[in-house]
């Protein structure tokens, strides 16, 4: 079959103030056993841009497809785009197959199916063995009620066969990095960039997480075959940064440990960035030097607020003393702490974000960023939210850097006052100046200042969006999604349960 993967344009804050673009893992994650199962495989990035509707639409049936398959990794805040999308293309061409992939449509296959006619399969869950069975069954006219994890109409009505296994080895399907022009993907100030996965999943129980039950279970690549893949990717494609996609890449102390030293036997100069707890620096603390050996330069550190109460709230797990000190961990090693903090919660009052500023002046972090809470339908925070009030319905803008549903002692331009206070307190100190345009290290210099910059466009379109699409009081979280959470779990259990060692 002739198969076009198909990026979107994401309007999100995130996808259009950086100026640069990573590659769409998603689909490239899908696109290589495609390839290898022998079809026709092309991929638009409508992001680079981004392309207007009438490009994509030229770019897509140029190549004639028999099937499109849609997704993005912010599937919320895009599936309005993609509706747009999907409408076009079968107006111009009926009989295309349009599938639809991502976190979103895997959660709200009924809502979708139901809403529009121009959406043909929903593809739930992790897609490189789903697509390719789908993609086979299409090809020759078979009926899709065998193949796990689709949702498709049956007489009419959606219907869903059952959940699809999760993959148990994440090295049985190749990447199709051939899908991509590496010159066209940059990240960190210009810096020639991809995105991998190590591991998928997070063994933590956070209620507000919009992806925890999305990967149903924590697993993890081979370490030393995806050394030998980044290496590759370095010593042949030019590439210098690695962004990790993983919730918690270093949940598995003895695996994570593994995957540095086979990447410092390769003797590749590569930077690399991602996310993980602040539990796990401290833990890896005798492991720092290796880390930093290995190219590590920056870890985001989800903090999720500095009050006890609320950490045990959201089941975070976290404590204040493991934030700051894997903070000045960091550091002492060489690399640079990215704290994130989320506002939102229902609780908080203007005494609570008073408590959070000097609390993060004491972490004394190298970066800060914030985040608000989004009460996602397959998340337990949606039940414990059902009752507030929902301030921005479109959808475009549920990508946790707006806020989303109201804050009951705090109305919503004052927690956007607080957060820029804060922002601006943190990141305006002599000593995060210092850090940013004066210490010696030049790697540290350059993502400091790299950093700024974006926080300076960020805050733009953050004040733009707060007059242009000021916050209105809306529905309730119930009335707007449903009053039921959805079944948090995308896939079957079928693999073994993997402790984090």
């Amino acid at each position: 079959m002739r198969i076009v993967l198909l990026h979107p344009p994401h309007t999100a804050i995130g996808s259009r103030v950086p100026r640069e673009n990573l590659p769409p893992f998603g689909l490239l994650c899908i696109g290589g056993p495609l390839i290898d199962a022998g079809h026709d495989v092309r991929l638009v990035n409508a992001d680079l841009g981004p392309m207007p509707l009438r490009t994509i639409r030229r770019e897509v049936l140029s190549h004639r497809p028999d099937a499109v398959l849609i997704g993005h990794s912010g599937s919320t805040s895009a599936h309005p785009t993609v509706l747009k999308i999907a409408t076009a293309l079968k107006a111009w061409h009926p009989d295309l197959t349009i599938v639809y992939g991502g976190v979103h449509p895997t959660y709200h296959w009924h809502q979708i199916l139901s809403g529009t006619a121009d959406i043909d399969v929903i593809l739930r869950g992790e897609g490189e063995e789903t697509v390719t069975a789908l993609m086979g069954a299409l090809e020759a006219g078979i009926d899709l009620a065998a193949i796990p994890g689709l949702a498709y109409r049956k007489d009419g009505l959606p219907h869903a066969t059952p959940p699809a296994p999760m993959i148990r080895d994440l090295d049985a399907h190749r990447i199709g990095w051939e899908l991509i022009d590496f010159t066209r993907h940059s990240y960190w100030g210009g810096k020639r960039a991809v995105i991998v996965q190590f591991s998928r999943g997070c063994p933590h129980l956070c209620t507000y997480c919009g992806q925890r039950g999305f990967w149903t279970r924590w697993r993890h690549r081979d370490p030393v075959r995806l050394a030998r893949e980044i290496a590759w990717l370095v010593r042949e494609k030019g590439v210098e940064l690695i962004n990790l996609a993983d919730e918690n890449p270093t949940s598995s102390r003895r695996a994570w440990k593994a995957f540095l030293e086979a990447l410092i036997a390769e003797e590749v100069k590569v930077t690399i960035v991602g996310s993980t707890r602040a539990d796990d620096i401290v833990r890896d603390a005798d492991l720092l030097p290796l880390y930093k050996k290995a190219g590590c330069l920056r870890f985001l550190l989800g903090i999720e607020g500095t009050d006890e109460a609320t950490l045990a709230t959201v089941k975070k797990g976290g404590t204040r003393a493991k934030d700051r000190e894997a903070i000045r961990l960091l550091r002492d090693n060489g690399m640079i702490g990215l704290c994130t903090f989320a506002v939102g919660f229902e609780e908080e009052t203007d005494r609570d974000y008073w408590r959070l500023l000097r609390q993060l002046l004491a972490y004394d972090p190298d970066q800060v960023m914030s985040i608000y809470a989004t009460p996602h339908r397959w998340t337990p925070f949606h039940g414990q939210s059902a009752h507030r009030r929902v301030i921005r319905t479109d959808l475009r803008l549920w990508d946790y850097k707006h806020q989303v549903i109201e804050t009951p002692h705090v109305p919503a331009w004052r927690v956007f006052l607080w957060v820029k206070l804060i922002e601006a307190t943190l990141q305006l100190r002599p000593r995060a100046l210092w850090r940013a345009y004066l210490q010696p290290d030049r790697d540290m210099r350059h993502a400091q200042r790299w950093y700024t910059a974006m926080g300076r466009r960020v805050w733009l379109r953050e004040i733009t969006d707060a007059i242009l699409k000021p916050a209105r009081k809306g529905p309730t979280v119930a009335d707007y999604w449903g009053a039921e959470q959805l079944p948090e779990e995308a896939m079957a259990r079928t693999a073994p349960r993997i402790a984090a060692e």
